[in-house]
């Protein structure tokens, strides 16, 4: 999924929300057809904030954290991390992560890693030796062909994301009148490299305007109409605070009137800046007492309509989709993401497609990971949104998700010793 903000909307408030909605009352349920499921399933309730159970992170080497300038896990500073047998994660989570590492195996061997960390050929044991390895032997996989290393003091901070669902329909029709963009021909984007050194690999998006290139509509206009008419229309959704946070996550499930499903995925961004609404929210004091939650803070835009678009319009980006009709969603590494399995990080720090391990105050966000996608708002050194699928499931989960401990990034064995790292 393309994160924006992939996803967290600010520090510590975390993912969208899921489930269908708005909520159904009783004469609008909407028939869902799960595979194998005859029946039809209506769902017709809010789904609360998981309630995690706590936990001990294990304590990071000391180190001191990355210097502000530090634009890569080698200059940000490195420390050997500890055994990977030491380290708590059982065998469906081992298992989970040998299947998202086998899918990121090809990406791995080709990029040009960020980090500083490892080379593609660092790989190569490792993946060919991953494609034959067994579900019940991928603790000792991973034991076998890796090291750990902690990236400046270790101390991680995760949120959590997920693939929503809300209720849509392919065509305009009453109760479905919020559309769905594809990306308009209008879209220029410009690689500012060849302009300047100092702008070297830096992109802008805008268009043309006469004989002038400005910024593309903000939300505030294509919400007014900037796009309307011009047949971009991919679909039509039910609610434009669902659509708001289906945005902010990057992919998500349209359920149409008929009970079928309908993928989308990021296609592109209008190019403005990403302003995380939970972080304004509660700076100005509008979310009290546990409404810190992606649920809490979409009962207020709920509540207080104006008040809420108006919110939502200081968040100037705006993502448009395609349709996806393969496997998915697809993080960006431009491959199938896992939930359970997949985290998002920041590419300068951790290596896209390399497997991390959170040691976190929170059991369900203690565990094996692999870094198979990023975020708008997911930063800097040991930051993470963990993916956790779709589903009620999911959204209780990734909904309050805010979790701290410590971090630790598996490297191919012998990198430490090639970087020097002690």
């Amino acid at each position: 999924m393309r994160n924006w903000g992939v996803v967290a909307l600010a520090t510590a408030l975390a993912a969208c929300s899921g489930g269908i909605v708005p909520p159904n009352t009783g004469s609008e349920a909407v028939p869902v057809r799960p595979p194998g499921e005859p029946v039809p399933v209506t769902i017709d309730r809010p789904v609360p904030v998981r309630q995690p159970t706590a936990a001990t992170p294990m304590a990071a080497v000391v180190a001191p954290p990355a210097d502000a300038a530090a634009v890569t896990a080698v200059q940000a500073g490195l420390r050997a991390g500890p055994p990977i047998a030491s380290l708590r994660f059982d065998g469906d989570m081992a298992s989970r992560a040998l299947d998202a590492f086998k899918i990121s195996c090809p990406s791995l061997q080709r990029r040009t890693d960020a980090t500083g960390l490892t080379r593609g050929s660092d790989w190569q044991a490792a993946c060919s030796t991953a494609t034959n390895t067994r579900a019940g032997d991928a603790r000792r996989f991973f034991e076998t062909h890796f090291e750990t290393v902690q990236v400046a003091d270790g101390r991680a901070f995760a949120t959590g994301y997920y693939e929503p669902e809300i209720r849509g329909s392919r065509d305009r029709r009453r109760g479905y009148e919020v559309p769905v963009y594809g990306t308009p021909a209008d879209l220029v984007e410009v690689d500012l490299t060849p302009f300047a050194d100092d702008l070297k690999g830096r992109r802008i998006r805008g268009r043309v305007d006469g004989s002038a290139f400005v910024p593309y509509y903000d939300r505030t206009e294509i919400e007014e109409g900037a796009l309307a008419g011009r047949g971009l229309e991919l679909a039509w959704a039910a609610d434009p605070v669902e659509l708001f946070f289906l945005q902010i996550q990057g992919s998500g499930r349209l359920r149409l009137p008929d009970g079928s499903v309908m993928r989308i995925g990021y296609a592109s961004q209008n190019g403005r800046g990403y302003t995380g609404i939970g972080a304004l929210m509660k700076e100005r004091g509008l979310l009290g007492p546990g409404q810190t939650s992606m649920q809490g803070i979409m009962a207020y835009l709920r509540a207080n309509k104006a008040e809420g678009r108006a919110i939502m319009r200081e968040n100037k980006s705006w993502v448009f989709f395609q349709e996806l009709k393969g496997a998915g969603p697809l993080g960006a590494m431009g491959l199938p993401v896992t939930g359970y399995a997949t985290v998002a990080t920041d590419p300068r720090f951790v290596p896209l497609g390399a497997p991390v391990f959170l040691s976190m105050d929170r059991q369900d966000a203690t565990g094996l990971w692999v870094a198979q996608d990023t975020g708008g708002a997911i930063r800097g050194t040991n930051r993470f949104d963990t993916f956790w699928g779709a589903g009620d499931e999911a959204r209780a989960i990734a909904g309050g998700m805010s979790a701290r401990g410590t971090s630790w990034v598996f490297v191919p064995r012998g990198t430490l010793a090639r970087l020097g790292v002690r």
